[in-house]
């Protein structure tokens, strides 16, 4: 049974026409999968970075308190030290 020439003809149009669009779509595919990993990367970075300054942040404050302490305590002996010349 023959096939209508029109129809064969829009068979092989629409073909062509999706073979020819394949490399733009994978190349669309890959950029778009790419630009997502990089922002991705970003985003973690950063999350990275605020939790060091975070933990960098409690070190400080812990070595800060120590000083005090530790000066607080030779205060403390000096003081006394004067009290018992004194």
């Amino acid at each position: 049974m023959p096939v209508n020439e029109q129809v064969t003809d829009s068979v092989t149009q629409v073909n062509t026409k999706v073979v020819g669009e394949t490399p733009a779509m994978a190349m669309g595919n890959l950029l778009m999968s790419t630009s997502q990993a990089l922002g991705g990367a970003a985003h973690n970075g950063s999350a990275s970075q605020q939790q060091a300054q975070i933990t960098m942040q409690a070190a400080t404050v812990q070595g800060v308190n120590s000083l005090m302490a530790i000066g607080g305590a030779v205060i403390g002996r000096g003081a006394e030290g004067i009290l018992e010349k004194g």
